[in-house]
């Protein structure tokens, strides 16, 4: 799916979830912390939401990002081969989340993130407002700043987030760094 057609679809499932929650634009932006016109321009497919801005939108509808990003892709197999897994960029620092895990009943959502060299990404607090997660980093080195508190990880450490707090995850190294992130949801 090309980058365009993830655009579309997750615009699309942006005003879904709104539209079935009975929500305007104007509460919609209330809840997220996110200005109308650019709710409004992501749900036409005019705008490419970055991951903070995704972030918020899916933590004001009670969602992970993945769930939401899965929802759009809207894959009901069992298997989920590689070709097939959605895949969306940060559209300011060239963050690649794919969603590695099928769409299922399962309470559980896998996502793989490479995160450039040099790159940070801020996440709200509301995008782990009501999930558990892990980290576990299987390339290069991650800095995981959660609230106060700064994680150095390398490959093969994991880390469960603690209570819900503003986050940034940081690649302060020369090469990529690539994380697993194992999200506990409410299925």
């Amino acid at each position: 799916m090309s980058s365009i057609d993830i655009d579309n679809s997750l615009g699309a499932r942006i005003k879904y979830e709104r539209e079935i929650r009975g929500w305007s634009l104007t509460e919609m932006a209330e809840r997220a912390s996110v200005s109308r016109a650019m709710i409004h321009k992501i749900e036409r497919g005019e705008s490419s939401p970055t991951a903070n801005l995704l972030g918020k939108l899916s933590g004001a509808f009670g969602l992970t990002i993945s769930a939401l990003i899965a929802r759009a892709e809207a894959n009901q197999n069992r298997l989920l081969k590689f070709a097939d897994q959605p895949v969306w960029i940060d559209p300011e620092t060239g963050y690649v989340r794919r969603h590695i895990s099928p769409q299922s009943d399962l309470p559980i959502d896998l996502v793989q993130v490479t995160l450039p060299s040099g790159k940070a990404v801020p996440m709200p607090q509301s995008a782990f407002a009501f999930l558990k997660q892990l980290i576990l980093v299987t390339q290069g080195e991650l800095i995981f700043v959660e609230g106060d508190i700064r994680h150095r990880m390398t490959v093969g450490d994991c880390l469960e987030l603690g209570p819900p707090v503003d986050c940034v995850f940081v690649n302060e190294s020369s090469s990529d760094c690539v994380y697993l992130v194992a999200v506990l949801t409410s299925k």
